[in-house]
């Protein structure tokens, strides 16, 4: 068995640009950056690295992160890697790695509220944020 699964948690480099394919599917691209930090033991000071994520969203998802999301804002994402190539302008091959995105959890609140968070997938469709379901849990349902 195999597995091809991507966890990012960082925040947009800048706000999601979402286009329309030509059978009409909604797509998204957007940036997320992620840091490490870390003291350098033979230096002692503190020192940081920083990635960029290019990441691709389609149909609701895509269309969810387009009208909620923007550059600055907190977001983890799941999904797989898939990379890309093709022949450019210059006659060069070029390469570029992606997480195909599937499910997404926007951490910062509505209006960048911190705090807050929702969770989105293909499969889903979002509760209003003021909607809130209560459940009792009883001991005897509980299975250990």
């Amino acid at each position: 068995m195999d597995l091809n699964r991507a966890t990012i948690l960082g925040r947009l480099t800048r706000d999601p640009e979402v286009r329309t394919t030509p059978n009409g599917r909604s797509v998204a691209s957007l940036s997320v950056a992620t840091n490490r930090v870390w003291m350098n033991q033979n230096t002692g000071t503190k020192e940081e690295k920083v990635e960029f994520h290019n990441c691709v969203l389609w149909g609701k998802l895509a269309e969810i992160a387009g009208q909620y999301l923007s550059k600055g804002r907190r977001v983890y994402v799941e999904g797989r890697l898939e990379t890309r190539n093709w022949t450019g302008q210059d006659g060069n091959k070029r390469y570029r790695t992606e997480i195909i995105v599937d499910n997404m959890i926007m951490l910062d609140g509505p209006r960048g509220n911190v705090g807050a968070s929702e969770s989105y997938d293909n499969d889903s469709v979002p509760l209003p944020s003021d909607e809130v379901i209560e459940e009792e849990i009883k001991v005897e349902d509980i299975p250990f």
